[in-house]
């Protein structure tokens, strides 16, 4: 029997890689030289550079740069060569045929990631995405001709202003005199944006699957601000100087206000909008370029069984989010599937041929449940009758 054991991240308690681990050690307790074949996930957010850098056999960098609150943090990114990539990666990624070089994968959760935060800390009206932007700079240093943005998890909602100041933006305040890390609060005090990229700067492709515009009802602040740590009473006046900065970094680049409108602009707060802008990034869809560079639709033919999970396993879980792809293929192909969480949402609709497990009681604290996340998973696959 095959069995693809295909992880996402327990978030706040197990990566995808340690998520993997936990599942084939307690499958190797219960089955005899079990044929497993372990593929950590990403959705873009952490793990992102790290999961695809060693399945494509790069290299990876640590790299203090500035966090989401000025602190230094160490964040992370991979360079991989061109040439192992498969076709259909290369095509995502619109690499010209022929061509050869290195991309470097860069994970904005590493830089100016929510979890970096505590939730008394959470706050994007403070945030800022500088830090990612130090990581882009250090993989074109170290070599890359092409940068790939993975931007799931991000704490901020700065337009990606911070990171594009550390690709050579200029901000200036209204007495003249340059300004440095420029979270939201302090944009009243910006009189002046100047700048453009260094010359010769690498490509950037963002890795992106929200549809959300950047402004309106399904924008970045009134659906994922609160998430960030916004406070309800502060929606309208952060949409507003959101807007108002937007077009001023519209107006910096000469570019028209149909850039607001832009499916994917709202992700990772706006980051994608000001990259698109600014520096001429492209977005391409995440999951989809995850699936093909790991590999994923063969591995799931390939299997019997297959093992899936994250965190939460809900709505959003069979409609796009995290293992969701895997989940959708492996049904249409017929096979068995054992997704395991953290906790399962309610009166969820269970496909045929689809099986999940709560790792954990209902009733039990998320502070328990985050501690014994590993203990509790294992226990789970473990009782599992893998004969029938």
């Amino acid at each position: 029997m095959r069995v693809l054991i295909a992880f996402d991240k327990f978030k706040d308690a197990l990566n995808a890689e340690e998520a993997c681990e936990v599942v084939a050690r307690s499958f190797r307790k219960i089955r005899s030289a079990p044929d497993l074949d372990l593929c950590p996930l990403s959705d873009g957010g952490e793990g992102f550079s790290r999961i695809l850098t060693k399945a494509a056999g790069g290299a990876l960098y640590r790299h203090k740069v500035t966090g989401p609150l000025g602190k230094n943090v160490e964040g992370e990114f991979g360079l991989v060569s061109w040439k192992g990539l498969a076709p259909v990666v290369r095509s995502r990624l619109r690499i010209p045929p022929g061509r050869e070089g290195v991309i470097g994968l860069v994970d904005m959760a590493s830089a100016s990631g929510l979890a970096l935060l505590s939730p008394e800390e959470r706050n994007p009206w403070k945030t800022t995405s500088r830090g990612t932007g130090e990581l882009l700079v250090a993989a074109a240093k170290q070599g890359a001709d092409l940068l790939l943005l993975g931007i799931g998890g991000s704490a901020t909602s700065d337009l990606g202003l911070g990171c594009l100041q550390a690709l050579g933006l200029q901000a200036w305040n209204h007495q003249g005199k340059e300004m440095g890390v420029v979270p939201p609060d302090c944009w009243d005090g910006v009189g002046k944006i100047t700048g453009i990229l260094p010359s010769g700067f690498p490509g950037i492709r963002v890795a992106c699957d929200v549809t959300n515009p950047l402004l309106g009802e399904r924008g970045a602040v009134r659906v994922y601000g609160p998430q960030k740590g916004l406070v309800s009473r502060d929606l309208e006046k952060f949409e507003s100087v959101t807007a108002k900065m937007a077009r001023r970094i519209l107006r910096l680049s000469g570019r028209g206000t149909e850039f607001l409108e832009i499916p994917g602009t709202g992700a990772a707060g706006g980051i994608g909008f000001g990259l698109m802008v600014v520096a001429g990034a492209e977005l391409v869809p995440g999951s989809d370029l995850v699936s093909d560079w790991l590999d994923l639709p063969q591995r799931i033919e390939a299997a019997d069984v297959i093992l899936t999970g994250e965190g939460r396993f809900d709505r959003s879980s069979l409609e796009g989010k995290g293992p969701a792809a895997l989940v959708a293929r492996a049904l249409e192909l017929g096979k068995k599937i054992h997704a395991f969480a953290g906790s399962v949402e309610p009166g969820l609709p269970i496909p045929t041929k689809l099986t999940l497990h709560a790792i954990s009681p209902p009733d039990l604290p998320l502070e328990k449940a985050l501690r014994s996340t590993g203990e509790r998973l294992a226990q789970a696959v473990q009782a599992v009758d893998w004969t029938a």
